[in-house]
This record gives structure tokens, sequence and C-alpha cells, in this order.
């Protein structure tokens, strides 16, 4: 049943879709920017430490709209390609929804600007063709609180599951004795050394 049981990394994929400038100088909900950016940039880190598969995308750069992924966000994939779309729900792009599945994987932590449109739009529909959705609430952002807010209950009401950052690095390897251990023991201590406020670790091991 989809939303069912723990995400494990071997059957996850990261889908990161529209982290661009324009879209961060709108943010109006309760995460900001400063902190979204550091996020995304935490779960690409994971995803490639983990070998998970990682899918990119733009909307208007080629309309000249919008620029390019931010430089610290596209910073962390090199090499990455950027597929560009025109549509708001980026699931109705044909190169998208062939990344996606070229995946192989069938469940997904998808993070996007804004949590309204380019979230929420693409979410419910790969729920409604079986995929397992995730979405990290601390990743991203909104056009203002209500409108964020309202987006994450349309996405839980569709069976998406709300998580953060953090929660989802730990819950992708769960075992300080597994062989990830090491990679996700680094991948938390730069975590909290970047996030603000954070002085101590009371994470095993972190």
């Amino acid at each position: 049943m989809v939303g069912q049981g723990v995400f494990r990394y071997e059957e996850t994929a990261l889908v990161v879709i529209d982290y661009q400038q324009e879209m961060f100088d709108q943010i109006r909900s309760e995460t900001p920017a400063s902190l979204i950016d550091l996020n995304i940039r935490y779960l690409i880190r994971t995803a490639r430490a983990f070998d998970m598969p990682i899918v990119l995308s733009t909307v208007g750069v080629e309309l000249g709209v919008n620029g390019p992924t931010r430089a610290s966000v596209l910073a962390e994939l090199p090499g990455a390609r950027e597929i560009d779309r025109s549509s708001m729900n980026a699931w109705e792009d044909a190169a998208f929804r062939d990344a996606v599945r070229a995946t192989g994987r069938k469940r997904l932590i998808v993070g996007a600007l804004f949590t309204e449109i380019c979230l929420a739009f693409p979410t419910v529909e790969l729920l409604r063709d079986g995929y397992d959705v995730a979405f990290p609430v601390d990743a991203v952002g909104g056009l203002s609180q209500l409108a964020h807010a309202t987006a994450i209950q349309r996405l839980v009401q569709a069976g998406a599951v709300p998580t953060t950052a953090l929660a989802f690095t730990t819950e992708l390897f769960r075992d300080w004795k597994s062989p990830l251990a090491d990679k996700a023991r680094e991948l938390v201590k730069g975590y909290l050394a970047d996030l603000p406020g954070v002085t101590s670790s009371h994470v095993e091991g972190a």
C-alpha cells in the first residue's frame, strides 16, 4: 500500500524541482530561504552518498523567464542534467517523466519551490500513478504561510508523506552499525555544523 513503511535508500530516488533564484526570492512561508537552501543541499548530499538516483528540473529557463538552478544547489550536482520545462506541473513534461521512470525507483522524495504549485501538482499525479512520495517540509516553501500550509494539507490528504531533511537521512539508513553509518555520520556532522543555532548534537555518533 502506498505510504506504508519506512523508506530505504535502495528503493528511493530524489527529485529536485525548480530550486531557482527567482523562486527563492519569493518565499514567504515559515522556513527562510537560507534554511531551505541548506536542507535541499543536505538531501542532495545524502542521495549522492547513498548512490540514489537524482532527477533535477527547472522551469522557464529556455523561455527566458527564469535562470537555472541556484548556484549553491547546482554546485552539489556536478555534471547534472537540468530538465527544463514550460509546464507548471513537472509530471506533464515528457522528458521529466522519462527521467523519473529511468531511475527504476517507485519511491521518491520530492522537493520543489513552490509548495503549492511545483511540489503539489506533480506529487498528486505521481501518487495517482502508483509512486510512493515523501516530501521534506523544511526544504520547501510557498508564496505565503497560508499557501504553504494549505498545500501540505493537500499533499497529506493525497497520500504523500511529510518529513524533514535530517529525519529522512536517518530513515534511509536507520542503524549506526549499517554499512552506511560512516557516510551518514559525516553527513549529519556537516549538517549540524551548518545549522543555525545548533552548538551540539544528541544524535548518536554525531
